[in-house]
C-alpha cells in the first residue's frame, strides 16, 4: 500500500468528489467514485452513493461505476482501468474490485470502521483473493474526511 501522494497526480479525484457533494446533496453518504481506463485516460463511468435513491445495499459508488463501466466495455474484466474513490472501500466493494480485476485503486479518506482495503476485513491481503490492484490511499484525505464529517455532523 502506498500512502498519500500528491492530490495533482490524481486529477480524476476532483471527478469523484464532485459525486460525493453531489452524494450529499441527495442525502446519500457522501461518497463519490471515477473509472477511467489507463491505456489512453478516457473516463467509462462516474457516480456517488445511491443507497437511499435506490433502496439497495449494494448502490455503493464504486459498485455503481464498475457495473457502469463493465457494460460500456462490454466485459466483466477491468484489468485496464483505475477506479478513484473518496473513501477506503467496504469489504463489499474490495471483493468487486478484486473480482473486477481493477489495475489500481485510489482513494481518500481511510475507513478504520468500515474500510475492507486497510482496515477490516483487508480483502486483498487473504489467500483467497486472486486479484490485488495496486493500491493508493490517502489522495485528497483531508478534503474527503471533511465532507464525510460533516455530512454526519449535520444528521446528529
Amino acid at each position: 500500500m502506498t500512502r498519500s501522494r500528491p492530490s495533482d497526480l490524481f486529477p480524476m479525484m476532483a471527478q469523484a468528489l464532485e459525486e460525493a457533494r453531489a452524494a450529499a446533496a441527495r442525502d446519500e453518504v457522501p461518497v463519490g467514485a471515477v473509472l477511467v481506463d489507463a491505456r489512453d485516460g478516457r473516463l467509462l463511468a462516474r457516480a456517488g452513493n445511491r443507497v437511499e435513491g435506490d433502496r439497495d445495499p449494494t448502490a455503493h459508488a464504486e459498485m455503481l461505476v464498475l457495473r457502469a463501466g463493465a457494460a460500456r466495455l462490454g466485459t466483466p474484466r477491468l484489468a485496464g482501468c483505475d477506479l478513484y474513490v473518496t473513501l477506503e472501500p467496504c469489504a463489499m466493494c474490495a471483493q468487486a474490485i478484486a473480482l473486477a480485476r481493477v489495475r489500481r485503486l485510489v482513494f481518500g479518506a481511510y475507513d478504520p470502521k468500515g474500510g475492507g482495503v486497510e482496515h477490516g476485513a483487508r480483502v486483498f491481503d487473504h489467500a483467497t483473493c486472486h486479484h490485488r490492484p495496486e493500491v493508493i490511499g490517502g489522495v485528497r484525505e483531508a478534503e474527503a474526511g471533511d465532507l464525510l464529517r460533516r455530512f454526519f455532523q449535520a444528521r446528529r
